[in-house]
C-alpha cells in the first residue's frame, strides 16, 4: 500500500533530503511540502494525505498547535513527528496534541518506511530512543501510584480520608481544611463511592490498613 505524505519542515535543504528519501522507500507518495505549521494545517486540509511527517519547530504555528488542529479537524490523517528534539517535554507535548508517532530526523530510511505504515494505517510508533523514554515515564508513573494508597482520590479526597482515618467529624475536618460542611460531606460521598465501601466504617478500615490516619491528635 502507498501512503500519501505531507512533508511540513522549514529547512529547504532538510526537505530535498526527506524528498529524495522517500522516493526510494516504495510506500510513499510526496503530495505536499509545508514550510510553516500554518501551511501545514491549510496543506492538510486540501490535500488530505494518509500521513503529516511534522517538524516541531517553525515559525508562526509550531508543530504542536499544527499537529492538534489537523488531528481536530481531521482525526483521519495520521502525524508522524520527525524533529531533532528528543526532550521529554516535546515528546509529551506531540503525544497530548495527538501525534501517532515521533522519530528523530537521525532515523534512516529503514525506520521511516516503517513508521509511515504504522502512522498510515491507524498505529502509534517511536523510535527507539523515545520508546525508551515513554517507558521510563509510564514505569515511573506506574510505580508512583503503586506506591501511593488510592491512586483514585483527588489530592483534597485523600487529605478528607486521612482525617476520617483519623476520627474526625464532618464539622471538624471543614474547620480544619477551610471548608463548608456541605462540600465535605460530597468530599466524603466520592470517597465512599471510589472506594467501593457502604459507610465511614468501612472507609476508615480501608484507609487505616493503606496507612493513613496515623496522626490523629488533639483539636
Amino acid at each position: 500500500m502507498t501512503f500519501r505524505v505531507l512533508l511540513a519542515d522549514d529547512h529547504p535543504i532538510f526537505r530535498d533530503g526527506l524528498r529524495a528519501l522517500l522516493a526510494t522507500l516504495g510506500n510513499a507518495e510526496l503530495v505536499g511540502e509545508a514550510a510553516t505549521g500554518d501551511e501545514a494545517v491549510e496543506l492538510a486540509q486540501l490535500l488530505q494525505p494518509d500521513v503529516v511527517l511534522m517538524d516541531l519547530q517553525m515559525p508562526g504555528r509550531n508543530g504542536i498547535e499544527a499537529t492538534r488542529q489537523i488531528r481536530d479537524r481531521h482525526p483521519q490523517i495520521g502525524i508522524l513527528v520527525l524533529t531533532m528534539l528528543e526532550d521529554d517535554d516535546s515528546i509529551f507535548a506531540a503525544m497530548r496534541a495527538g501525534a501517532r508517532g515521533y522519530l528523530l530526523k537521525e532515523a534512516d530510511g529503514t525506520e521511516l518506511r516503517r513508521a509511515i505504515e504504522a502512522v498510515g494505517s491507524g498505529q502509534a510508533i517511536f523510535g527507539p530512543g523515545v520508546a525508551r523514554r515513554v517507558m521510563s515515564f509510564f514505569a515511573a508513573a506506574g510505580a508512583a501510584n503503586a506506591a501511593r494508597p488510592f491512586p483514585e482520590l483527588t489530592e483534597r479526597e485523600r487529605e478528607v480520608l486521612d482525617l476520617i482515618a483519623q476520627g474526625r467529624n464532618n464539622q471538624d475536618i471543614a474547620r480544619r481544611l477551610g471548608l463548608s460542611e456541605k462540600t465535605v460531606r460530597n468530599h466524603v460521598s466520592n470517597i465512599l463511592g471510589k472506594l467501593q465501601v457502604v459507610d465511614r466504617a468501612q472507609a476508615i478500615v480501608r484507609a487505616r490498613e493503606a496507612g493513613l490516619g496515623g496522626a490523629a491528635g488533639g483539636s
